[in-house]
């Protein structure tokens, strides 16, 4: 396969609007995050700390997830360097490592959207309590 400058160039759009995508869930958490935290100094519910430390574990994955997709934004602008000092087989091996960063993201990405649809579904638990 012929790797070339433009074949790494064509992921920058796509990294650029994934991070984009991470800082805006890890501003929308770090919001959420303070907002529970100022009600569980005042209320001490345990729904609110079992919330608080989800948010926690969310806010560690997209970290993780922010973490790869620069690595990989990274390893796409060396692979160009490289390709343009004109070694190809290197500028391959580390394109390759910015695809499997990305997927790393990815997968990332896909464990934090499973952990926030249990905290939703921990946010409305009383639901079913209140039925009853």
């Amino acid at each position: 396969m012929e790797l070339t400058l433009t074949t790494p160039a064509l992921l920058f759009p796509a990294i650029s609007l994934l991070l984009l995508a991470y800082t805006s869930r890890f501003l929308t958490l770090a919001a959420l995050t303070r907002e529970l935290y100022a009600r569980y100094r005042t209320e001490r519910e345990p729904r609110v700390k079992e919330q608080l430390y989800n948010l926690r574990y969310r806010i560690g994955i997209i970290r993780n997830m922010q973490i790869c997709g620069v690595a990989s934004f990274f390893c796409c602008v060396l692979c160009m360097f490289i390709l343009f000092a004109g070694f190809q087989i290197v500028g391959t091996w580390v394109f390759g490592l910015s695809l499997v960063l990305l997927l790393i993201s990815l997968a990332l990405s896909l464990r934090e959207l499973t952990v926030s649809i249990d905290a939703l579904m921990l946010q409305i638990s009383d639901l079913d309590e209140i039925g009853k």
